[in-house]
């Protein structure tokens, strides 16, 4: 037997993103744009009639390497970097644009809340169907059954059918079925970001028995102390390519200095004309103010205000300006937008320079990574997009009334109160 238990060569992932086209002398208001989720907006291509443009993008490229059996290997990088779609690759839920993988043994994959449970089925149910899922025999799990149940805390809600349960408990269960059945290989991807400081430590304590017994690891998180414990070695992604492959200490060092040395502006100056649209009016710059706290300007504590300015270049007179902002989750999907013209009218502007400032009041996002979206529009028609503007990191903030973030699912918090009363 080989000892390579995954072998990675020349690995792409490409998807589509289509572009519907408009009519060169038509205006098309924002919040029309705005309707129909910004694709007119944020994924607008420039092109004649009303034809739609398709453009390629790869969320992985030429990604090789090799992990042996036994190895703990952590994959960083920020969000949008191809971390989750190189897993989903390993644990064949999607097939690669390109290149080829071997894996030499069993996976068990643990990508996202309650994967491969049922939600009709029971607790005890979803025990032996994910175990089936993930290829052991009936005596396999009943072996392991006792041990899986205590791991998880749940044995008093064991016959409760599992959409009755909580995000944490069905993390719990998910994550017990998928440490507890001895696969050869173990994939998991941001486990320790659902669930409380006893839990978190429960599955870190519970992978390290894993990795030390002989299995191959792959984990992804965004807690470098998790990655440096449990991982000797570390892949940096960075745009779906590695940027660094190699010791622990010295990817998660290169990935942090990376990180405190991002600029506290993004820059669009560079790009060149012929991919725009219209020139009439620029998205020169996005900036943000200086930090209060010791985080960089581009970290935010859970539950205070978003705050940033959008600086603009106008070259000749414009009429009905506007500025709309997508803000999407690390997994590419929506999750709000809006346009100035939400606060007031389209603008009339003068050749200049100009500085808009935007503030988010109470988003209370989960923490985690979150990507913006920008673009501009005049009475011309679409001036400027940039579907992957910035990047905003939010953090977990013990100051605020809301920050028990675990008891939580999705992306926002809402700011809710529960009270019972006896009928």
């Amino acid at each position: 037997m080989s000892d390579v238990a995954i072998k990675v060569e020349g690995l792409g992932k490409k998807y589509l993103i289509r572009h519907q086209g408009g009519g060169r002398h038509r205006y098309v208001a924002l919040r029309d744009v705005l309707a129909g989720k910004f694709k007119g907006l944020l994924n607008w291509k420039p092109e004649t009639g009303n034809r739609k443009s398709v453009e390629e993008f790869w969320a992985l490229k030429d990604v090789s390497f090799q992990i042996k059996h036994g190895e703990a290997v952590g994959i960083i990088g920020r969000n949008g970097a191809g971390k989750s779609t190189l897993l989903k690759l390993l644990s064949r839920i999607t097939e690669p644009s390109g290149g080829r993988i071997e894996l030499e043994g069993r996976v068990a994959s643990l990508l996202e809340v309650g994967t491969g449970f049922h939600p009709e089925l029971t607790g005890r149910e979803n025990i032996f169907l994910n175990g089936a899922i993930l290829g052991m025999h009936r005596a396999e799990i009943r072996k392991k059954f006792d041990e899986i149940v205590a791991f998880a805390d749940v044995e008093r809600f064991l016959d409760t059918p599992v959409k009755h349960f909580s995000s944490g408990m069905y993390m719990r269960l998910a994550f017990a079925v998928a440490s507890h059945l001895e696969q050869e290989i173990l994939i998991v991807d941001e486990v320790l970001a659902v669930g409380d400081a006893l839990f978190q430590k429960k599955c870190l304590s519970k992978m390290d028995d894993v990795r030390h017994s002989g299995r191959t690891i792959l984990f992804v998180s965004h807690n470098m102390d998790a990655i440096l414990r449990l991982c000797s070695r570390a892949i940096f992604l960075q745009a779906g390519r590695i940027l660094e492959d190699g010791a622990a200490q010295s990817v998660v060092a290169r990935y942090t200095t990376q990180q405190l040395q991002q600029p506290a502006s993004v820059s669009f100056e560079h790009l060149p004309a012929g991919s725009l649209a219209r020139r009439n009016i620029r998205i020169s710059s996005v900036a943000w103010p200086p930090s209060a706290g010791n985080n960089p300007p581009w970290v935010v504590p859970f539950g205070e205000p978003i705050h940033f300015f959008v600086n603009v270049h106008c070259l000749k007179p414009v009429q009905n300006v506007e500025l709309g902002i997508a803000l999407h989750a690390p997994t590419g999907t929506e999750i709000a937008s809006s346009s100035s013209i939400a606060t007031r009218p389209g603008l009339n502007l003068a050749p200049g320079k100009y500085t808009i400032s935007v503030t988010y009041r109470s988003l209370n996002l989960v923490p985690g990574g979150y990507n913006f979206g920008i673009g501009l529009k005049s009475a011309e028609g679409s001036e400027e997009h940039f579907p992957n503007a910035f990047s905003l990191d939010v953090v977990p903030s013990e100051k605020s009334s809301l920050h028990k973030t675990d008891t939580f699912w999705g992306y926002v918090v809402p700011d809710v109160a529960y009270e019972f009363n006896k009928a």
